[in-house]
């Protein structure tokens, strides 16, 4: 990768992501990540709005020099997971249960990097606001922006985002122009019947054999009614029940996600799940008790500004290849929300080698920092100049 000269300097960007690193927070928690972001943006010069997303999301605003002009905002996720870092370096996280698994620390930095640069040499006509966002992960900090009036309070024509992606090499972008993440629905489900001595199974109704014939049902949702050239999945996560080896227990409790693009689809595939999950109920004589929540949205780029941000990639010094063919992800971004209300794209840079997303050996690579704030300033410039 060609060396970026870049302003903060890459030592810098390096001790404030490794902070951040340390002193992960949780959705709705960002206390201390959203007071040290407040911190740097205000040492360089900026007067950045709090309180936003619940309390701890932040916007700082930069008007360019050269007068009037467009507005967009860029958007960093600012949130850590409830994961046990399994890491040993000397910045690994120092709370419990707690690790910035995702590489927001990384996203946030970039994001930080960018505004003060920007609000260094604003030679840009128009407006930029800066989002750094809490509650990415599964609690929609979004939706509670946008809910809050964050495109009224701060208007602007296009929204844009980036995250990290391990296995793409250091050094490469990968742009989609429609589908980039896939919409997220989660499901409790608890079948209830009467318990009973394993050995008189006649005298109870088994609520483990129903819940085992409805999952095997359950992927025929996927395997054989969803048309091929569509991708969606539906994965049971979590199957409890029973205490005792000698008892067929009286309740069972599924939980799980399903994921897809297409929002015909979505709604096709929750109201076939609850088809399958009323007609085992029915055939198995069970009570029901079902929970179908509907989370993230499908995330899908606008083409025109994703081809607008393919162009900066391409012309970026340090960047080798953007691949425009890349499969979107069954992963889900609250980001959707943002671009269900303006146009704008959501673009993924190469982490290189590093473990997967939300593992707990993964890690943010620095090296791509000076990448991620020389990409901001450059869409920036090529969005707001022409």
């Amino acid at each position: 990768m060609t060396s970026l000269s870049v302003y903060p300097d890459p030592q810098t960007l390096t001790e404030w992501r490794r902070d951040f690193h340390r002193h992960p927070e949780i959705a709705f928690e960002e206390q201390r990540t959203s007071d040290r972001i407040v911190e740097i943006l205000r040492e360089h010069g900026l007067d950045p709005v709090t309180g936003l997303g619940g309390g701890t999301g932040v916007v700082a605003t930069i008007e360019g020099n050269r007068g009037a002009g467009r507005s967009i905002g860029l958007r960093a996720d600012i949130d850590a997971l409830p994961i046990e870092e399994l890491n040993t370096f000397d910045y690994r996280s120092t709370t419990p249960g707690r690790m910035h698994a995702c590489g927001h620390d990384g996203h946030t930095t970039m994001l930080l990097g960018a505004a003060c640069a920007l609000a260094r040499n604003p030679d840009f006509a128009g407006t930029v606001h800066c989002i750094f966002q809490p509650a990415e992960e599964s609690e929609g900090g979004a939706r509670v922006m946008v809910e809050e009036g964050l495109f009224t309070r701060f208007p602007m024509e296009a929204v844009y985002g980036l995250h990290n992606w391990p296995g793409l090499p250091v050094g490469e972008a990968a742009v989609h122009d429609t589908a980039v993440m896939a919409a997220f629905d989660v499901f409790t489900l608890t079948l209830s019947g009467r318990g009973c001595h394993a050995a008189m199974p006649h005298l109870g109704t088994d609520v483990v054999l129903a819940a085992c014939q409805l999952v095997n049902q359950l992927q025929g949702l996927v395997s054989r009614e969803t048309p091929p050239h569509q991708s969606a999945v539906l994965s049971v996560t979590q199957f409890h029940a029973g205490d005792a080896y000698n008892v067929i227990p009286e309740t069972v409790e599924l939980r799980g996600t399903v994921r897809c693009f297409d929002a015909a689809l979505k709604a096709k595939l929750e109201q076939r799940f609850r088809d399958a999950v009323d007609a085992t109920a029915r055939f198995h004589d069970l009570d029901v008790a079902f929970d179908y929540q509907a989370r993230y949205p499908a995330t899908l780029n606008t083409p025109a500004q994703a081809a607008d941000c393919a162009e900066v990639l391409a012309a970026l010094p340090g960047i080798t290849h953007v691949h425009r063919d890349l499969a979107p992800s069954m992963g889900s971004e609250d980001f959707a929300f943002m671009l269900n209300e303006r146009p704008g794209a959501y673009i993924w840079l190469g982490n290189g080698d590093s473990a997967a997303l939300h593992n707990p050996a993964y890690d943010f690579n620095d090296a791509i920092a000076p990448l991620g704030v020389a990409y901001w300033q450059a869409l920036v410039r090529h969005l707001l100049n022409r």
